[in-house]
């Protein structure tokens, strides 16, 4: 009975992301997207606007898909601005990750409940916080794109702000192992190379009365330091955050409709510490 006991003891403690060194949020926080622990145990919470209280219900996933069938909650180490009462969340895509009639993509991308074209996250300065880190067992195929957190214009004409990695449709692939951001008019930002291991700690400030944008980057439990900007970009149009994957196919120049995707997919972007704070006086968490 005492073995049992242990063994129980011992099951929980390994269940349970680890905590590593924590860091406090500064600024007022506009919309916080870290997911509270309970939920791991019953991921439903996701699938209706009666429990979600975080991210909408219905966008944007595979059409027959729902949220509590597409995350993970992988035992590591929480991030960097997860507290107890956080856990770290993984996004996977597989061939069913169809949305829409977009069978070109394969994607799931997180809005922020209450995120809007016109709402509080396009006006004066914002900076939009997230911690990634990579699952050995569900890796991305570097041969593809992969646009995983962007801010997307209100017309769908492009995306103001792009993190992306792999390799980018008309490159040679020779940056493939590096995260990269990029303006609209796909101009580099910043880039780094993708960490196999540890959290990857990103916050990008938009300065949507300045167009002007300034990123900030650590690794592991390290403060954020500013790396690049502010820079020049344009931050009109308003539009919606999209936090997830979306894979990119090959071989066409129609992404949207066609090109190739591998079967049998079983991909995923592990996320924590997702946030945006009011960057007023700028104030940014580090």
């Amino acid at each position: 009975m005492h073995a049992l006991l242990a063994l129980l003891s011992a099951s929980s403690v390994l269940a349970a992301p680890a905590l590593s060194k924590r860091a406090d949020i500064k600024c007022p926080i506009v919309f916080d997207g870290r997911v509270p622990t309970a939920w791991a145990a019953d991921p439903t919470q996701f699938d209706t606007y009666a429990t979600n209280t975080i991210f909408n219900p219905d966008y944007v996933k595979g059409n027959d898909l729902k949220w509590s069938q597409i995350f993970k909650f992988p035992n590591v180490t929480k991030s960097r601005f997860d507290t107890a009462e956080h856990t770290p969340l993984e996004v996977t895509i597989s061939d069913q990750s169809i949305f829409q009639q977009q069978k070109g993509f394969r994607r799931a991308g997180l809005q922020f409940l209450k995120d809007a074209a016109d709402g509080p996250g396009q006006t004066g300065v914002k900076t939009l916080h997230f911690s990634v880190k990579q699952d050995p067992a569900r890796p991305l195929n570097l041969t593809h794109e992969y646009l995983n957190v962007w801010h997307e214009k209100a017309d769908y004409s492009a995306d103001q702000i792009q993190f992306q990695t792999g390799t980018l449709i008309g490159k040679n692939g020779a940056d493939k192992n590096k995260f990269q951001i990029l303006d609209q008019n796909n101009k580099q930002l910043y880039s780094t190379a993708t960490d196999k291991s540890q959290w990857q700690n990103f916050a990008i400030k938009l300065d949507y009365t300045k167009n002007q944008v300034t990123i900030y980057y650590s690794a592991g439990d390290a403060a954020l330091k500013s790396v690049a900007g502010p820079t020049s970009a344009s931050l009109s149009g308003g539009g919606q955050f999209q936090i997830g994957i979306l894979k990119k196919p090959t071989g066409t120049s129609d992404v949207v409709n066609g090109g190739f995707q591998e079967s049998n997919l079983n991909e995923g972007q592990i996320y924590g510490g997702i946030f945006l704070e009011d960057s007023a006086n700028n104030c940014v968490s580090l």
